[in-house]
């Protein structure tokens, strides 16, 4: 009999992840560390969970006694690391385009820092973690000139947040759109305010 037979599981934290070909997953106590061809990424598992590796697929149960908090975090662990296998064999990418007269952005490689023009009073200077590279291209879509910067990180967490930091500082206004957006993303105009009819 399994010790976890009788532990509530969660429906999708169940689901084993398939460890693709060049990529290690290894837990020291209760650190888990994966590698793979793009980098190495690292995470503190919960106590609440307990990790079993079979070859090249690895399960999330819910420690005995655990509770419901086991099966609210075996869910969770699953998920975390299944973006753990992808982001050290294909990485994660998010691209954003600066949309306004005069925007720019300049990435330091140096200093690691990302100089954006923005249509503000003075210039953000944004810090970009070690692990999220950082690549700045000239869009010319039908005749308007636009910078658009891509971003790329083993790690989704960091990716998404270094992403979302970036848009908070000039996020897209409703009017004409101008402002940092994710490239792709739709932006709901409103109509500018009108005269009496």
């Amino acid at each position: 009999m399994s010790e976890v037979e009788f532990q509530k599981q969660s429906r999708n934290g169940k689901k084993p992840v398939t460890v693709p070909k060049g990529v290690t997953v290894s837990l020291d106590g209760s650190k888990l560390v994966v590698k793979g061809a793009k980098g190495e990424v690292s995470r503190v598992v919960r106590p609440e969970v307990v990790i079993k590796q079979e070859g090249d697929v690895i399960s999330v149960a819910p420690a005995e006694g655990s509770g419901k908090a086991g099966t609210q975090f075996q869910g969770l662990t699953r998920a975390l690391l299944q973006n753990m296998v992808t982001g050290v064999s294909e990485g994660y990418k998010i691209s954003l385009d600066f949309r306004g007269v005069g925007y720019r952005a300049e990435f330091k490689e140096a200093e690691r820092l990302l100089k954006m023009t923005v249509g503000l009073s003075h210039q953000p200077e944004l810090p970009i973690p070690a692990n999220v590279s950082v690549r700045v291209e000239q869009i010319d879509m039908a005749g308007t000139k636009f910078p658009r910067v891509h971003l790329e990180s083993v790690d989704k967490d960091i990716l998404g947040q270094v992403a979302a930091h970036i848009r908070s500082i000039r996020p897209p206004e409703p009017y004409k759109g101008k402002g940092v957006r994710y490239t792709g993303e739709k932006i709901r105009e409103k109509a500018g305010k009108s005269g009496k009819k």
